[in-house]
């Protein structure tokens, strides 16, 4: 099984902090769906079949009017099979939605929701840069429970200004409306963004590590208060809601990426890449060619890439699928790669299965790298 990604590249405003492709200019809107039709047609065989999930993200994808996501939605239909349980999510923001936005899309067919709310307070949302206000944000988890079974809200911490008490007010705000799902991230300075320009000039600054770091110890221990499983790093779920998008990246399943920027990845060694350039990924579908980049993996790399995401996961790092993937010889590299943080007990052995202890769970993706192959 698999699943696709569609990647729509507008928004109507820039947060300060992103710097995933898109543009404000929203021009282009019609010809980049119809493109993106066109390419789903082009690329029919490159994954498995039956899909378990189709993504909508961007961007701002709730810009897009629910009949042509009616129209996407139909053109994977008729070129793939689905999945009895197919997940169909769309990333909304706040400020794009009304009640009959909301019912329009249950009845188009998406049934699970990805709220960018980031934060309930507006001084945060200002200095982020988001549309929406608080108010908006609430409003919109309102409808979306009254018609949604299925959906996420997403909330960032680590905010300059912010401290424990304002995150913690912020995430009980979120769990008062017993959401599903939650993905929370830190705020991170990510090049050539609004963020970054802020913070070289003295504009802003960012809260140090330890700060950010009490506020996940804090979140970890109140999600799990609450019920909610912290099945990876920045994702926690009630029983039965974890994200079928999200997780199928995390376990390596093989997923196509449709839209300018998008990446793809057989769920072998083959991952491609569209370019980030809505004019020549435009012209390239306009002309029926594909405009993707390859690239093949090394097995060391591979290796590489099961340990960060595995540790990120509640299933760990297991030795038996190391040694199905990549032979004995990888599984006495990591037994010998752990042993400094086995004595630090930031690790630890949960039979075969090695995982991250609570109390360092902060500081997996370093604890990741610190583990990898360097050489390929």
């Amino acid at each position: 099984m698999s699943g696709i990604y569609i990647h729509f590249p507008f928004c109507r405003k820039a947060c300060h902090y992103c710097n995933f492709h898109f543009s404000t200019q929203l021009r282009y809107q019609g010809e980049i769906l119809q493109a993106i039709e066109k390419e789903i047609q082009l690329r029919i065989s490159e994954i498995p079949q039956p899909l378990e999930s189709i993504y909508f993200g961007g961007g701002s994808p709730s810009i897009i009017a629910p009949k042509s996501l009616y129209k996407i939605i139909k053109t994977v239909k008729k070129n793939f099979k689905f999945n009895d349980n197919i997940e169909i999510t769309i990333e909304v923001n706040p400020d794009d939605v009304s009640l009959e936005y909301l019912e329009e899309l249950l009845s188009v067919g998406i049934n699970r929701l990805s709220i960018g709310v980031q934060s309930f307070f507006d001084s945060e949302l200002e200095m982020m840069n988001r549309v929406h206000n608080a108010s908006q944000a609430v409003q919109t988890i309102e409808w979306t429970a009254k018609l949604f079974d299925n959906f996420s809200v997403d909330l960032i911490y680590g905010v300059p200004s912010s401290n424990l008490l304002t995150w913690q007010k912020n995430l009980n705000q979120a769990l008062s409306f017993n959401i599903p799902h939650l993905s929370t991230y830190a705020l991170t300075v990510e090049s050539k963004t609004i963020l970054a320009h802020q913070l070289k000039n003295n504009e802003i600054q960012l809260l140090d590590d330890e700060w950010v770091k009490s506020q996940y110890d804090w979140m970890i221990i109140r999600l799990e208060e609450a019920g909610d499983e912290n099945y990876e790093f920045s994702n926690f779920s009630k029983p039965g809601f974890n994200s079928v998008n999200n997780s199928n990246y995390w376990r390596g399943k093989p997923y196509l990426g449709i839209g300018p920027s998008a990446h793809s990845f057989d769920g072998k060694r083959k991952r491609s890449w569209n370019p980030c350039n809505n004019v020549k990924y435009l012209k390239s579908i306009q002309q029926g060619n594909l405009p993707s980049s390859f690239e093949e993996l090394t097995t060391n790399e591979l290796f590489n890439e099961y340990l960060m995401t595995a540790l990120r996961t509640s299933m760990g790092v297991s030795l038996q699928k190391i040694n199905d993937k990549f032979g004995e010889h990888y599984i006495r590299y990591l037994e010998k790669q752990v042993e400094n943080h086995l004595m630090s007990q930031r690790l630890f052995w949960d039979g075969d299965t090695l995982k991250v202890s609570k109390n360092a769970k902060f500081l997996t993706d370093g604890i990741a790298s610190d583990l990898f192959i360097i050489k390929s």
